[in-house]
């Protein structure tokens, strides 16, 4: 079977409605914490992409028992210290940091040795941003060069501690903050502000958590060893899936589309803002609070007459997995976007920023890189002709949802590889685009 796909046409006028699958950041958390709590918590909408799926294999391997039910994922957990580690394992993070920096957070009283390991992309990573934090609560890990495999063996007398975060990475502070649920006393963290999930599921299952906001961060205290009881959780749309149906809609001649139940929390919600800067016409509507998380619905109609933006670091956090499909719509506005920063996009999946910028300069984009900051020159009469093809990006699942974007609405005759990268998050991807009337073959 061919693990490629073929654009060779631009997508035709739509006016739909769509509703996209549960956020992945969520999904892994709520799998995770409901392993921690004590009975059965019931979660709804989970996104069963390979990196949630991973997740689940995981808690089960450390003795945590899930079923599968018509409109749920059950999960019985066994409390704080209801982690079967008293022998060695063996974990399979696949293509997931975020599942793979979380865990280990939950893995410092381990009794025995487990180990973590991911695929290629996954263990290209750097890990020693949680693994060095980890070691101050009193667990031992052992990693070559800082990058998976890490071995892990936790502690009885963790300690709490005092961590500073200062890039704007939720997975660190997440890992940090599910290791001081194990740990006596109260761990007490200052983040640079990034997403809030685990923030906010945290309260919503009762956790022992305190909150202080100063300017750009995030003063967190935990109080830890303290137990909570299964949860209920109805997962929302994830945004960062919503943004290349955002786009697409944006590029498409005559055409709109309303997303449902998406969740709109603030620390996710850069891209909006950035579309909007640029002459975007999307508009809020139905907005709900469902557990701390803001839910609403999201219209968007084309635009044609989008404009440059100069991005603000302070947007960085909040759209950083967008950024890819950021630079697609820089490319089609007029004038010249800047954007700074932005090197954290190469520790994700793929070197992301270097993907983006050749992505741009083959397609006929002038750009102009000065180490981590950008200048994109946009062309609103773009169009391509020609043959063109993607591959060689790690299986990056953001680096083909773009490039599908670009066909569908820049032109050219296509040839995307890797096509089942998008089992890891969105798995649906070509499903809904193509029922929007996209040619894909």
């Amino acid at each position: 079977m061919n693990n490629h796909i073929n654009i060779r046409q631009k997508i035709s006028s739509f006016n739909k409605q769509i509703k996209v699958e549960g956020d992945k950041s969520i999904s892994i958390r709520c799998v995770l914490l409901a392993s921690q709590a004590i009975g059965k918590s019931k979660i709804y909408n989970l996104l069963e992409s390979e990196d949630v799926l991973h997740a689940l294999k995981s808690i089960k391997k450390l003795g945590i028992n899930y079923e599968k039910r018509e409109k749920y994922y059950l999960i019985n957990g066994f409390g704080l210290n209801g982690f079967n580690t008293n022998k060695k394992v063996e974990i399979d993070a696949g293509n997931s940091g975020t599942l793979a920096r979380l865990l280990l957070g939950l893995l410092v009283n381990s009794r025995k040795e487990i180990k973590i390991v991911g695929d290629k992309s996954l263990s290209m990573r750097d890990f020693s941003r949680v693994t060095e934090p980890l070691k101050k609560f009193g667990a031992n890990l052992i990693s070559k060069k800082n990058k998976l495999p890490v071995k892990i063996i936790g502690s009885d007398y963790l300690r709490p501690i005092y961590y500073e975060e200062n890039i704007g990475s939720a997975q660190c502070k997440s890992s940090v903050m599910l290791a001081a649920l194990k740990t006596p006393g109260i761990t007490k963290i200052r983040a640079k502000k990034s997403r809030n999930h685990s923030e906010l599921l945290f309260k919503s299952i009762k956790v022992p958590i305190k909150i202080f906001n100063i300017g750009r961060y995030d003063c967190i205290e935990i109080e830890g060893q303290k137990n909570f009881g299964g949860f209920n959780y109805d997962v929302p749309g994830d945004i960062s899936s919503s943004s290349f149906f955002l786009v697409l809609t944006l590029l498409a001649k005559n055409s709109s589309l309303l997303i449902k139940k998406v969740n709109i929390n603030h620390t996710r919600t850069g891209i909006l803002q950035i579309l909007n800067k640029m002459n975007a016409n999307i508009k809020i509507k139905n907005t709900k609070k469902y557990k701390g998380e803001l839910v609403a619905d999201i219209f968007v109609r084309s635009a044609n007459n989008l404009r440059s933006f100069k991005c603000p670091k302070s947007l960085n956090s909040s759209a950083i997995d967008e950024f890819l499909i950021i630079f697609l719509i820089a490319a089609k506005a007029k004038g010249i976007s800047t954007f700074e920063d932005l090197g954290e996009l190469n520790k994700k999946e793929s070197p992301r920023l270097d993907i983006g910028v050749k992505f741009l300069r083959d397609i006929g984009v002038k750009v102009v890189r000065k180490k981590d900051n950008l200048k994109i020159y946009g062309n609103p009469n773009l169009n391509l002709n020609g043959k063109f093809s993607m591959k060689n990006f790690r299986k990056d699942h953001r680096v083909f949802m773009m490039t599908c974007i670009a066909a569908l609405t820049i032109g050219g005759n296509w040839k995307i590889f890797d096509s089942n990268s998008i089992n890891s998050s969105f798995p649906n991807f070509l499903k809904i685009i193509k029922n929007l009337g996209a040619k894909i073959k």
